[in-house]
């Protein structure tokens, strides 16, 4: 099958022709309809995520259809169309996993990074951690939701009921969320790099009450905000403008360092926390929620081969919305 591989951090991916893997004891053999190109893979792909599987075969917002069932898996059935997330596995018995935080399990393993994902022909998955696809949502449309959106709904999820949300770096996972938050009732400022009248409009148009860049005061404070942007300046930033009891979330997996800022910007009882991977409920409400607002993903689609291109758009931001594979 024709793949895209990682071969070591800081490199291009090569282009190769590898054997189709075989679906073990519980895993579904899926052949691969599209994968979105997420900042995580970027950050694997760039050597700031570390111990990555190597060679590895990027990716973990996979649509596909099912063409073989391994030993035992029974769950999804030939010709199904499913999508494959970032945790990939769990261990199911650890302090974590028992406690219904399985995006903590120490042991996960995760698509695209521990375990081999979908920039590529075919990939097997663990059926558990499988979602099936609403059929309102075509294979590129829905190739970011298993990520973008997933994490993005877990973000929004950590801001309670704050009604003025600000969301920084307004990228796949940015107006995605955008959507759901309006859909909820609550108000949109969104904060994009400086000179991103492009992004800024986009926003503007998805019904944000104001955009613009991440410099800017706002009249008034927010109630919370999202962080999206691997950015670590922006978390005081975002501190500042939230208002005394409100929370700032960090959404990414990888962040550039934090400045030291003064405490003034965290007491009054604000909140900083991270979010971290997804769980498979994360995922249930999220596809439960995602046709009725309807989340519509902007989608930017490339060839298979393409790959490096898309992650250097991603990288330079020279992107709306999301990229996705097409196999």
């Amino acid at each position: 099958m024709r793949a895209m591989i990682l071969e070591r951090p800081g490199q291009p991916l090569r282009p190769a022709d590898i054997p189709a893997p075989k679906p073990s004891a519980g895993e579904i053999r899926i052949q691969v309809r599209a994968c979105a190109v997420c900042r995580t893979d970027l950050h694997v792909v760039d050597g700031e995520l570390p111990n990555p599987k190597l060679p590895l075969v990027p990716g973990h917002e996979i649509v596909g259809r099912v063409v073989e069932n391994g030993p035992g898996a029974r769950r999804f059935q030939t010709g199904d169309r499913v999508g494959v997330p970032w945790l990939g596995w769990t261990c199911g018995g650890c302090v974590f996993c028992r406690g219904g935080r399985e995006n903590l399990c120490d042991s996960a393993r995760f698509t695209g990074y521990t375990l081999d994902g979908g920039y590529a022909e075919f990939t097997v998955a663990d059926e558990r951690f499988c979602f099936s696809i609403p059929e309102n949502y075509s294979d590129a449309e829905a190739a970011p939701l298993l990520c973008a959106g997933l994490i993005g709904y877990r973000s929004l999820a950590k801001t309670g009921e704050a009604k003025r949300l600000g969301i920084y770096g307004f990228g796949a996972a940015g107006h995605i969320v955008a959507q759901i938050a309006r859909f909820r009732g609550r108000q949109i400022f969104v904060f994009t790099r400086r000179g991103d009248a492009e992004a800024q409009q986009f926003a503007r148009s998805l019904g944000a009450a104001w955009a613009g860049d991440s410099e800017t005061a706002l009249p008034g404070k927010l109630d919370a905000a999202i962080i999206f942007a691997p950015v670590g300046k922006l978390v005081p930033q975002a501190l500042k403008a939230v208002a005394k009891g409100g929370t700032v979330v960090c959404g990414g997996i990888h962040m550039s360092d934090l400045p030291s800022f003064p405490y003034e910007l965290l007491w009054q009882e604000r909140t900083l926390c991270s979010v971290a991977n997804l769980t498979r409920r994360d995922g249930e409400e999220f596809f439960a929620i995602a046709p009725r607002v309807p989340v519509r993903a902007t989608v930017q689609t490339f060839p298979l081969a393409e790959a490096n291109e898309a992650l250097a758009r991603l990288r330079s931001g020279r992107l709306q919305g999301a990229a996705v594979l097409l196999p």
